[in-house]
């Protein structure tokens, strides 16, 4: 049973990567194809080009499939043929937008814009309504290490899309310094999806939802439990929410939790540290929490998961 669970581990994380590297190289092709037939397959005199490649290269994409890429942006060789469309709208509030996107429909991606739009409360706009506040600078890469395509340009905080929390941030700080001081390679995809939400009650996140968890292909097992049966929430009067923990049934390693109800903005971080030491469930299963805490009922619930379908 031992090497059939480490086999499957390493199938479903192989998995996992696979998919995550074949969105990335479908979007770089695309946007090989595109700035190729814009200016020419030659990336010395096509920076946009040269920029794409460089990130195609550091996402370790085969040289033949670059290649491939750019002889059908030339018209070299034949494919699906994309084109870049760019389209004008106003937001939530009345926000302006600049949509530029890729695709192989013009007339699908028009109507599939218009539809989110109008389902968050914005609108197609007339060309030029909102173009002019807008003033198109560049094109910068950035990698795991936030490193960018700009010669000792490094990206932290929200600019660089990786998050948009004060401790992201702060961590980003933690990655960059590593890297350019220290000459410790630290990466941004080390990093485990944590947040709360300081709401009432509070809400504390880690890992996988429980969506994503099915759509894995893991087989996950979760415990929950609601906050009326948690001794604290009842002594306080605060018994609205729930905690859930998600764990992978084969490598018996946590893989998400979202706990909702008071103090779990602080018990996630149990949760969390025992993800980054990639230790099983059962360490804190097994573990004596103190009473009485939110915290003291995580190895309670981690003795009664369940298969989700």
């Amino acid at each position: 049973m031992a090497g059939h669970s480490k086999w499957a581990n390493i199938k479903h994380k192989k998995a996992a990567t696979d998919a995550k590297r074949g969105k990335i190289f479908t979007r770089l092709i695309k946007e090989l194809t595109v700035a190729a037939r814009a200016a020419g397959g030659d990336p010395d005199m096509n920076p946009r080009l040269r920029t794409i490649i460089a990130e195609a290269k550091q996402s370790n994409m085969p040289a033949d499939n670059i290649k491939r890429a750019i002889r059908r942006g030339t018209g070299e060789e034949p494919g699906v043929s994309y084109e870049e469309v760019l389209y004008e709208a106003y937001g939530p509030g009345g926000a302006a937008m600049i949509i530029d996107m890729l695709t192989d429909n013009k007339n699908r991606a028009v109507g599939e814009i218009r539809h989110v739009l109008t389902k968050h409360g914005g609108n197609l706009a007339e060309t030029n309504a909102v173009a002019w506040m807008f003033t198109k600078r560049g094109y910068i890469v950035v990698d795991d290490r936030l490193q960018t395509t700009a010669p000792g340009v490094w990206a932290l905080g929200d600019c660089n899309g990786k998050g948009a929390f004060t401790h992201t941030a702060y961590n980003d700080f933690e990655i960059v310094a590593a890297n350019l001081l220290d000459q410790d390679p630290r990466g941004v995809s080390e990093r485990i999806t944590a947040y709360a939400l300081y709401i009432d009650p509070p809400l504390g996140r880690v890992g996988m939802t429980l969506a994503e968890a099915r759509n894995s292909g893991r087989r996950v097992l979760a415990g929950e439990r609601p906050m009326t049966r948690v001794a604290r929430a009842v002594e306080k009067g605060e018994t609205l929410g729930f905690m859930r923990i998600l764990v992978d049934g084969d490598s018996e390693e946590i893989l998400g939790a979202s706990l909702l109800g008071t103090g779990c903005d602080e018990a996630v971080h149990a949760i969390l540290d025992l993800m980054y030491v990639k230790a099983p469930y059962t360490v804190m299963q097994r573990a004596m929490h103190i009473h009485p805490t939110v915290s003291e009922l995580l190895p309670t619930i981690l003795g009664d998961l369940k298969s989700v379908g």
